[in-house]
């Protein structure tokens, strides 16, 4: 293909039928939130926390995967970043129902906030949470909130911002300065994400604690976010856009997945064995509920998810290269964020084993949701941003 045919300035255009699909997914949503609130409400925040961090999570990842492609100076990914540009779409959404967890949900997710009342924890275990107080309490809790979202909306709006003043100017001033305020992102992004994780997730059980749970899940966002980014392009191109993507695009992809797989093994492998073989009952006991008491079948195929299975597939370079193949994985992959997110949250509020009308409803509500913003925000910009310094060799990557 010659790079005259390519049209730089065609738009995505957000169809008629794709709309109704992402709203219908949201009234599938709507009905299974008011379903679980009326039967169980602690099940209802469990699975709103759940889907929330699950969709902000690949956001976040999306936004990581942007920046560390300026600050590298990658080439390759540069004709189709408007997809992880537009994923960060979700993150003002996201921050919208943080704040309605911690106004309506707290008590029923983070038993902390109340433990006095609560009275499931022993005389020892509420001095640790007594030690914790300075951390873990309600006026800290919501002013660390509103600073991570802050700090991710404006960073990543300040990145379109450069981006689209680019497509207008041309030029290196704006390429300069996204590659700058990309550093930035990456340092704030380590940082908060890592103890948003903290908050939201890992203090649902305030005795325990790991050093490597913030990590993983900072890993595991980065790299679910981009078999999403992956996904999308595939589906894109699929239906006509971006027509330069080559099999040379698709086996980069494929090498990050790989690669990620394998990080991600290791950390699960290393926070699983360093606590077992510790054998400290406040640490272990996390371990011992979801694979004995929980389901140990979860347990396992969590780790054949997001490890066995991509690291298998994605080995033979022949198989990197094929669509299907990166379908296939991509959805895998989706569905191995979702397990491994399950299996950190549910267990400590709901205490059992549930995939029902509720669980895949609200995942699909918030699906479709999660379409409906990336298809808008894709569909008010040029597909493949111009004046791009690298842009061309992004077009010719063969």
């Amino acid at each position: 293909m010659q790079l005259k045919d390519i049209n730089i300035e065609e738009k995505f255009v957000f169809k008629s039928n794709l709309k109704f699909v992402s709203l219908f997914l949201m009234l599938i949503g709507i009905t299974a939130i008011t379903i679980a609130f009326f039967t169980d409400k602690e099940r209802a925040w469990a699975n709103i926390l759940l889907n929330n961090y699950y969709f902000l999570s690949l956001a976040i990842g999306a936004s990581f995967f942007l920046a560390i492609q300026y600050v590298t100076q990658s080439g390759w990914s540069v004709a189709f970043k408007r997809i992880p540009e537009s994923l960060s779409s979700y993150i003002p959404i996201a921050g919208v129902i943080m704040i309605a967890v911690f106004l309506f949900g707290m008590k029923y997710l983070y038993p902390w906030t109340n433990a006095e009342e609560s009275g499931i924890f022993d005389e020892k275990e509420m001095q640790l949470i007594h030690h914790k107080s300075a951390y873990l309490n309600n006026g800290f809790f919501v002013i660390r909130l509103i600073v991570f979202f802050t700090l991710w909306i404006v960073l990543t709006k300040i990145l379109k911002h450069f981006s689209i003043k680019e497509d207008i100017e041309g030029g290196l001033k704006f390429f300069h300065k996204s590659e700058f305020y990309s550093k930035v992102l990456i340092f704030v992004l380590a940082f908060t994400f890592t103890f948003a994780t903290i908050d939201w997730v890992m203090s649902i059980e305030p005795i325990w604690y790991s050093t490597l749970f913030a990590v993983k899940n900072f890993v595991s966002a980065f790299y679910h976010s981009i078999a999403v980014i992956l996904l999308i392009a595939i589906l894109l191109h699929s239906t006509g856009y971006l027509p330069f993507i080559s099999k040379a695009h698709w086996h980069d992809f494929s090498k990050y997945l790989f690669i990620l797989s394998i990080i991600f093994a290791y950390l699960w492998y290393s926070q699983y064995m360093i606590i077992w073989y510790a054998n400290i009952p406040e640490e272990t006991q996390y371990f011992i509920y979801r694979r004995e008491n929980f389901s140990q079948t979860l347990f396992i195929v969590n780790l054949i998810l997001n490890f066995v299975i991509p690291f298998i597939v994605l080995l033979p370079n022949y198989l990197a290269k094929k669509k299907s193949v990166l379908i296939f994985i991509a959805l895998i992959l989706l569905l191995g964020h979702y397990t491994d997110l399950y299996e950190q949250i549910v267990p400590a509020t709901c205490g059992v084993l549930k995939i029902g009308f509720i669980e895949i409803g609200i995942y699909l509500g918030f699906a479709g949701l999660f379409i409906f913003l990336v298809g808008k925000t894709l569909s008010k910009i040029n597909l493949i941003p111009q004046n791009h310094p690298y842009l061309e060799e992004s077009l010719k990557h063969f």
